[in-house]
């Protein structure tokens, strides 16, 4: 057996309704009683954090409140919320909202402490030193954030960075899926799909593939694809909010640990230059990517067409193609935009694109296929 090594958050709480009893889970697991909570100003006007908060004040907490998290959140979002934390006295930051909520809390939770600026922790393994106690509740199947060693910041007008370390890591997890229910059909669609293709790429990751990120990966997939139109046509389907949220949390514990690759490193210049929300950025080249990779990736798409219900019989090349039509109808029946032309891109930037695609050396290095720049482009044009 190839050696490798599997991490994970130690704690993970799966119940419904469970963000209301917040205050009382966190009592007895953790001394610390000033916390930052990290979300975003829609979850407070929908009203979705002031029970939470009013459970954890019941319980002894003193809560500040930071509100400003927005989608692709740049580097002076972390640096406010992490002056607001020291202010505050914070000795523990809890995280409840979207990825982009769960990222700046885990970033926040170090500098909190720290010395170390932000510039010097991008990359892998470059955060130095200890962090606060950190929760995360996610409220959207997608991410995964909240078992990663991730966060993913804007950097400049069209760039992203990750910082990539252990002490990202989170202490306790809560997945409540009752949190999901008010999600509009297109955002858990994108979501979603997001949460498979960290599952896909996972699963056919170049370097760090193992067994246990394998069997994560799987029924992830097959929670997610099983459940997602469910979903969308109904979005109080409880069982299907349920399977959502534990197969994104699946997924993401599978790529923390088998990084993703280049439906991502793709992705990122959509939301730089386009700011299209990166869940719907990785359904757009999903489609050109598998194709791509399936010259040497097909043993492990067919694997994955047995997992979704697609294909059957011997040959593999015909399973990996029924493998890569399924996911092209979820995608259709999901009713998420299907075309770059349909979320705005237009075709002079195209070469841009795949010029800052080359960037992400992380990500591409994990791809099953090398992806040079003319490669970049064609899928571009292929996803126009």
């Amino acid at each position: 057996m190839k050696p490798f090594e599997f991490r994970t958050v130690p704690s993970i709480d799966v119940a419904w309704g469970g963000a209301l009893r917040l205050g009382e889970r966190l009592s007895g697991r953790f001394e610390a009683r000033r916390a930052m909570l990290v979300t975003d100003g829609g979850l407070v006007k929908a009203g979705l954090i002031t029970p939470v908060v009013s459970g954890l004040e019941a319980a002894g907490f003193t809560v500040h409140i930071f509100d400003g998290v927005v989608a692709d959140p740049p580097e002076s979002v972390v640096g406010e919320c992490a002056r607001m934390a020291r202010e505050n006295g914070t000795n523990i930051v809890i995280g409840l909202g979207g990825g982009s909520s769960l990222d700046i809390s885990k970033l926040v939770a170090v500098l909190a402490i720290s010395d170390q600026p932000l510039s010097g922790m991008y990359g892998i393994g470059n955060v130095k030193g200890g962090r606060l106690p950190l929760v995360l509740v996610p409220t959207t199947a997608g991410t995964g954030s909240e078992v990663t060693n991730i966060s993913i910041i804007t950097t400049g007008e069209t760039t992203k960075m990750g910082v990539v370390a252990p002490q990202l890591y989170g202490d306790y997890v809560l997945l409540d899926a009752e949190l999901t229910i008010g999600l509009p059909k297109l955002h858990t669609a994108a979501t979603c799909i997001d949460a498979m293709v960290h599952a896909i790429e996972a699963y056919t990751s170049l370097h760090k593939k193992n067994v246990l990120s394998d069997m994560l990966a799987r029924e992830a997939l097959r929670l997610m694809s099983g459940n997602l139109i469910a979903a969308c046509e109904d979005g109080t389907n409880r069982d299907a909010r349920e399977s959502l949220l534990l197969g994104a949390l699946l997924a993401g514990q599978a790529f923390a640990n088998a990084p993703v690759a280049a439906v991502h490193a793709l992705a990122y210049p959509l939301g730089g230059h386009y700011h299209v929300p990166h869940g719907l950025s990785n359904a757009l080249m999903l489609g050109p990517v598998l194709r791509f990779n399936s010259g040497v990736a097909a043993p492990l798409y067919a694997e994955l067409a047995d997992v979704v219900g697609a294909g059957d019989g011997d040959d593999t090349p015909a399973r990996a193609k029924a493998f890569v039509r399924h996911m092209e109808n979820l995608m259709d029946r999901s009713g998420a935009p299907r075309r770059l032309r349909d979320v705005g891109v237009t075709d002079n930037m195209l070469t841009v694109m795949a010029s800052d695609a080359m960037k992400q050396t992380r990500l591409l290095g994990n791809n099953p296929v090398e992806v040079r720049e003319e490669d970049a482009l064609a899928l571009y044009r292929e996803a126009f």
